[in-house]
């Protein structure tokens, strides 16, 4: 039995909660995100709280997809309240991003600089040239969109250097030897 599945979403003040044609559609004061419905699990929203159950609770995939779904549309609750943030910094010589316009420009070290254009629904805010804060309502987006700028330099084992995670642990390597 799924104990994430388990739990009951709470209903949100502010945030509306729709389910038709086989999508769950959110609304709330960040924006809107609109989920498709697996054939496993049955939503219904009971007494202003919505409950998500599996259609066959003998089958594995049904399982797996009751706790998945509560979790995805727990997270559009969250980001359409709340919204989700990543940090991320540069650590390097020359390692700079800037704001051009909606867009991202990260000078890397290459012999040009790499703008990132925003996604629907991402902004990007730099307070100093070495940090990057990158925020929106739809959680795996803004995951995403961290995992692709951090690709671009992915930090080394030697000088540590490139794009980060805040907090993240670049385990390092010892130079050459004479």
């Amino acid at each position: 039995m799924s104990r994430v599945g388990k739990k009951i979403i709470p209903q949100v003040k502010g945030v509306d909660i729709k389910i038709a044609d086989g999508h769950v559609t959110v609304k709330g004061p960040k924006g809107e995100l609109k989920m498709a419905l697996s054939d496993e699990v049955s939503v219904k929203v009971e007494n202003g709280e919505l409950n998500i159950q599996p259609r066959n609770a003998d089958e594995r995939r049904s399982k797996a997809m009751w706790g998945t779904t509560r979790a995805n549309i727990s997270n559009m609750v969250t980001g359409v309240t709340t919204g989700f943030e990543k940090n991320l910094e540069l650590i390097g010589v020359g390692y700079r991003a800037a704001m051009k316009g909606k867009d991202l420009e990260l000078s890397l070290g290459y012999s040009h600089p790499v703008v990132y254009k925003a996604p629907a629904g991402i902004t990007f805010a730099s307070a100093k040239p070495t940090e990057i804060k990158i925020s929106g309502a739809d959680k795996q987006t803004v995951g995403q969109v961290a995992a692709e700028i951090r690709s671009f330099r992915p930090p080394e084992p030697y000088k540590g250097k490139g794009v980060r995670k805040v907090g993240e642990y670049v385990r390092r390597k010892e130079g050459k030897k004479k």
